[in-house]
């Protein structure tokens, strides 16, 4: 799944229509391939994030939880937590991979 499209569901205050349509609009650039359709496509590009975020809407609308809401702040803050592991990991891979070569290089 796209990382950029974040959980909406059982947050106080509840989702808005933005955050809606902004996962959608993900969405749709994920499936399409594209941030930005041609002009040719716009059209149809425009129409799937607008039903796609309506249909988020229903979907947040009619979900039911006997979870107490989440905390918006608190859910960011685990979200760059694991954000910043994933790049350190794949900071240390790197550094390891050149490392590696840099040595194999050097016993020839």
């Amino acid at each position: 799944m796209c990382r950029n499209i974040v959980p909406l569901n059982n947050f106080e205050p509840a989702a808005t229509d933005a955050e809606c349509h902004d996962a959608a609009l993900q969405f749709v650039r994920k499936i399409a391939g594209t941030t930005k359709p041609s002009q040719a496509n716009q059209a149809t590009f425009d129409a799937a994030v607008e039903e796609i975020a309506r249909s988020t809407r229903a979907l947040i609308d009619g979900l039911v939880t006997t979870a107490p809401p989440k905390n918006r702040e608190a859910e960011a803050d685990k979200r760059k937590a694991r954000s910043a592991e994933r790049y350190e990991a794949i900071r240390v891979f790197q550094q390891t991979k050149r490392e590696a070569a840099s040595t194999n290089g050097s016993e020839r």
